[in-house]
């Protein structure tokens, strides 16, 4: 990823650190959280755009891969790509580096919904000038694979269902 993807940077708090010594889980997701303000700021979408436009955007799903622990005091910058998006979608990806590194220490994706936020919340189409720039950073997204090699994955057990791993915990034994 290059450096007009960067959206954030932050330093990993006393405050945030866990009895470990490392990054708390959470505190990842609010980085990630952060950073999607920050790409909120980059498409129109800042706080005066919000206001004035009354539009919003929601997170519908999120997930995070947590590859490598980090400290206190280290510095963090997060990339972020736009992989997907359509009327009123778009789908995030983003990855998080401890100070001037190369490899991932987490990653997240995202769906985010653009939403009319002024008679409750309902979901709505994009502005063109916003849609316009999430189009642009779609474009500048690379189309690599290998460059997004954390999105699309699922949570799961490789061995299968719960009754197979019962079945060789108890020593191969099938459940009565």
């Amino acid at each position: 990823m290059t450096q007009n993807r960067t959206i954030h940077r932050d330093t990993v708090r006393p405050e945030w650190v866990d009895y470990n010594g490392h990054l708390r889980d959470a505190f990842y997701m609010l980085i990630f959280s952060l950073s999607t303000d920050a790409f909120m700021d980059r498409i129109g979408l800042d706080d005066a755009g919000r206001t004035s436009r009354g539009r919003s955007l929601f997170t519908l799903e999120a997930h995070i891969n947590y590859l490598h622990e980090i400290k206190e005091g280290t510095a963090v910058r997060v990339e972020a790509s736009v992989l997907a998006f359509d009327a009123k979608r778009v789908h995030l990806y983003m990855e998080m580096f401890a100070d001037e590194g190369t490899d991932p220490v987490a990653a997240s994706e995202q769906m985010l919904l653009h939403v009319d936020t002024t008679n409750g919340a309902k979901s709505a189409a994009f502005d063109a000038d916003v849609a316009g720039r999430i189009e642009a950073m779609f474009l500048d997204a690379p189309k690599a694979p290998k460059e997004a090699r954390y999105a699309g994955r699922v949570i799961g057990l490789p061995s299968g269902p719960r009754a197979s791993a019962a079945a060789s915990a108890s020593g191969g034994t099938k459940p009565a």
